[in-house]
């Protein structure tokens, strides 16, 4: 039997102002996961899918910044997250 696919979601939190760099508020995997997404979408807060990504965030612990080496990466998530945020206020 294969390894059964399990749901994991990651989230983030960057205020410019007081942190350095986004950190990890919430990480988990399967029904974790699926309240975190749940509590994203209900606070309309945009959703990336992005499963290499994930994998190297739910190593971190909580409250942690996210390591130099994925900066760029984060910073493309950042970009897509304010780009939604831009598109809903237009509506």
């Amino acid at each position: 039997m294969g390894k059964k696919n399990i749901r994991k979601a990651v989230a983030l939190k960057y205020d410019r102002e007081k942190d350095d760099a986004p950190k990890v508020t919430a990480k988990g995997k399967g029904k974790v996961a699926k309240k975190i997404i749940e509590l994203a979408k209900k606070h309309d807060i945009p959703i990336k899918d992005d499963p290499d990504l994930i994998e190297i965030l739910s190593s971190l612990d909580i409250n942690q910044e996210i390591p130099s080496e994925i900066y760029v990466t984060v910073a493309e998530l950042l970009a897509f997250v304010y780009s939604m945020n831009s598109k809903r206020r237009q509506k």
